[in-house]
């Protein structure tokens, strides 16, 4: 395997450990044994646990643009506020990413990861105003109801809905024509049994 492919295994790996662990929580060792790889190895590559969550988190980020910049490109007879979000409903049901981004999201005050989530944060604003066209309003309408959606997610609000008849309600509401793919990529409840 070339020396630019294992580094993609190793984010990859990481972004779904990161996202199970958060950044504390992670060990560049867990992140290794994810990647099937040594731990000397992913120190080699990226130097230290930072280094390696900015990576993912830049991905991350790489990934959100791109999948916004293709939507925009879509038809143009489809809102571009739906058509943006179809594409990040399609995109986050990969909680590596999700969890990740909401992780850095969370991680403000530190003086390295907080200005990276900040600046990537702001990258998708000027996104939407810029590129998008969106008026201030608009962006924050859109970017509050993504922050639902991974607030939902996040908290695996999916676990609940068989037992919570207002959990139903809510995402139908938050995923009204994506649900089934969000219920489709939604990991089974930790000691339960696959969906």
């Amino acid at each position: 395997m070339a020396s630019d492919e294992r580094r993609a295994l190793i984010v990859a790996a990481a972004t779904e450990v990161f996202g199970e662990s958060g950044y504390t929580g992670t060990t560049t060792d867990a992140v290794a044994r994810a990647a099937g790889v040594s731990q000397p190895y992913v120190v080699r590559l990226f130097g230290t646990k930072e280094q390696l969550f900015l990576e993912v988190l830049s991905e991350a980020l790489a990934r959100l643009l791109a999948a916004f910049r293709a939507a925009l490109a879509g038809d143009p007879a489809v809102p571009v506020g739906r058509r943006l979000g179809l594409a990040y409903f399609e995109l986050i049901v990969d909680r590596g990413i999700l969890l990740t981004l909401m992780h850095a999201f969370s991680l403000g005050a530190d003086p390295v990861i907080g200005r990276a989530a900040r600046r990537g944060f702001m990258e998708v604003y000027h996104l939407l105003r810029d590129e998008a066209g969106m008026t201030p309003e608009e962006a924050n309408s859109f970017l509050s109801g993504g922050m639902l959606a991974n607030v939902v997610l996040g908290v695996r609000l999916l676990d609940d809905e068989a037992t919570d008849p207002g959990v139903g309600e809510l995402l139908c509401a938050v995923f009204p024509e994506k649900l089934e793919l969000i219920r489709a990529s939604h990991p089974a409840p930790r000691g339960g049994t696959a969906r």
